[in-house]
């Protein structure tokens, strides 16, 4: 299994927040071969890691489908 280093990773949450803390994501990107995606309400959670290039092409699908 490959290892990466997260800790320093610039981490950003949804645009779509709902304003009260609540249906976040948080994307942490800016790591060399992962997207690591949490949810922020729950920081010690799991967390789904995506290569770029799928991660790229979910968000632009989604951007195409509202």
């Amino acid at each position: 299994m490959r290892e990466y280093d997260l800790i320093n990773a610039h981490r950003r949450t949804s645009s779509h927040n709902d304003g009260e803390g609540g249906h976040c994501v948080e994307v942490a990107d800016g790591v060399p071969g992962v997207v690591r995606v949490r949810d922020s309400k729950t920081p010690d959670g799991p967390v789904l890691l995506s290569c770029p290039i799928a991660w790229h092409t979910f968000v632009r699908t989604a951007r195409q489908s509202r």
